[in-house]
């Protein structure tokens, strides 16, 4: 991201008044400075390829925006990301781009921040493992300070140390964080008609919105929030003999490009459908009890993979 690195000029000069870190100091060889690339700095075909990856990752429908729009292959950098796409970039795919990019002890600190922050932001919160969070999130620090210039460590990263003993405080972190209020201020802002008068314009808006909500209650043959269908509706479910083709599907992608599965990729298919069928859920349990008294406990779920389906068609 431009203008958001501390491997500066002024940085690698600040190691040498203080003598430490010979590998980052500039290179006087010549007539001229130069900073050579730090060992935790990606090349350019490394970063390169990190942007293809980051570019081509597909989320869940909900889960995160379309970070590829955020990156620019060609310029080697990130231009737009929102604060919500940072929080997902660095827990889900910082961690898994860099693995094979960067020297090991540079990854390993990074992913155990990546997995701090993934705990941290969880749904439910255990009072031990903050009490390891907050153990944990020190050493990371220092891990850190072995790797980074000084000047990366400003305010913002001592504030990790008291993100654990704030959970502990508040709460899990998703009924404090202020995604829901930037959306919400992101909607007030759109409903801005005259600038001259901001005010005035989102109260009207808000009204409007307010009177047609209360309206939508008790309109049953409009099409409302209320009863609008979800945004990937699938046509919902059918009546079939099995309930696990009784949900509605539509296709995706190419429709005139042809994908072949291996003979691996269709047993997984088929034990899928079987192991999701509640109508031979007894077929299940009895064919476990089978496997129990004739496997090792450690191989049941595996032999019961293998010999079910063989077993179901011929009983």
């Amino acid at each position: 991201i431009e203008g958001k690195t501390k491997d500066t000029i002024k940085a690698r000069l600040d190691l040498e008044r203080m003598g430490i870190r010979r590998g980052l100091w500039m290179n006087r060889d010549s007539d001229k400075a130069r900073r050579d690339l730090a060992f935790f700095s990606m090349k350019p075909n490394d970063k390169k390829e990190f942007l293809k990856f980051v570019s081509s990752v597909k989320f869940p429908d909900g889960y995160a925006s379309n970070i590829a729009r955020c990156v620019n292959v060609d310029g080697g950098k990130f231009t737009g990301l929102k604060s919500h796409d940072c929080h997902v970039f660095m827990q889900r795919l910082l961690p898994v781009g860099i693995r094979h990019l960067l020297p090991e002890d540079v990854v390993k600190p990074i992913m155990l921040l990546s997995r701090f922050f993934s705990q941290l932001t969880a749904k439910t919160l255990r009072r031990t493992d903050m009490f390891q969070l907050r153990h944990d999130i020190v050493q990371v620090l220092c891990k850190f300070e072995m790797i980074f210039p000084p000047a990366f460590f400003t305010s913002m990263m001592h504030v990790m140390v008291h993100l654990p003993e704030e959970a502990l405080l508040a709460g899990p972190v998703n009924y404090r964080w202020m995604y829901p209020i930037e959306r919400l201020l992101g909607e007030l802002k759109k409903s801005v008609r005259n600038r001259a008068k901001p005010e005035g314009s989102i109260i009207e808006a808000w009204v409007q919105y307010e009177s047609l909500t209360f309206c939508g209650m008790y309109l049953k043959d409009v099409e409302t929030a209320f009863n609008r269908p979800q945004r990937n509706n699938d046509g919902g479910m059918r009546k079939e003999k099995l309930s696990v083709f009784a949900q509605s599907a539509r296709p995706f992608g190419d429709p005139g490009r042809g994908e072949s599965f291996s003979r691996n990729d269709m047993e997984v298919a088929h034990w899928f459908v079987l192991n999701n069928c509640d109508e031979i859920m007894a077929y299940l349990d009895e064919h476990e009890e089978m496997m129990k008294r004739e496997h090792p406990s450690h191989l049941v779920a595996q032999k019961q993979r293998e010999l079910f389906p063989q077993w179901f068609l011929e009983s």
